[in-house]
């Protein structure tokens, strides 16, 4: 089932995820519905605060960005195979020289700013069978696993911006949390009753 993704002045984005045990209700169906969702939408992350669920869970498919001919065959392969599923993950180390990365979030449409991260990380997390993995990643991978896992954290990459560039977006976050916006995907909007 296709849920309905938060929009941007939500406060559930803006809140410290929990964590969840393997008996957390329908977590099966959580995961169907999430990965549905997220494709529907064409993104390759989708944190569970961004359908009003405030529990760390996130899932990523990077296979999108392996149609990307910069790349080299090696990277190309590598974004297409990785899909993952993160329960309670928590990043414990973040290493290498930020590089700017254009990214985006399916709560925050229409809106594209350069954000600086590390290029490589650690981190901490269980499986869908809440099966325990140490795992270190980089490149275009880590980067997409730190903007989901700042879903779990409450931030949003707009947070990362320089308070110039935030005062230049003010107008378009302001827009989007009122759902003055057209997407074509369903989104839940903070400030009107009616849903699309």
């Amino acid at each position: 089932m296709i849920l309905p993704i938060v929009a941007y002045g939500d406060p559930v984005l803006k809140k410290k995820a929990t964590d969840i045990t393997k008996d957390y209700p329908n977590f099966d169906d959580l995961l169907d519905n999430m990965f549905e969702t997220m494709y529907n939408a064409y993104g390759v992350g989708l944190a569970a605060p961004q359908i009003g669920l405030p529990i760390r869970l996130f899932l990523v498919d990077t296979s999108p960005f392996s149609e990307d001919e910069d790349l080299s065959e090696e990277e190309q392969k590598e974004l297409k195979d990785f899909k993952r599923v993160f329960i309670n993950a928590k990043i414990t180390k973040e290493e290498g020289d930020q590089w700017a990365f254009n990214e985006g979030c399916l709560s925050i449409p229409d809106v594209r700013e350069d954000v600086f991260r590390q290029p490589k990380i650690t981190i901490e997390y269980l499986d869908e069978n809440f099966k325990s993995h140490t795992e270190t990643f980089d490149g275009l991978i880590a980067r997409v696993i730190q903007h989901e896992y700042d879903h779990i954290e409450g931030v949003l990459f707009t947070d990362k911006l320089s308070s110039l560039k935030k005062r230049l977006i003010k107008g378009r976050l302001n827009n989007i949390s009122k759902g003055k916006i057209n997407v074509d995907y369903r989104m839940r909007f903070p400030n009107q009753k009616k849903r699309r």
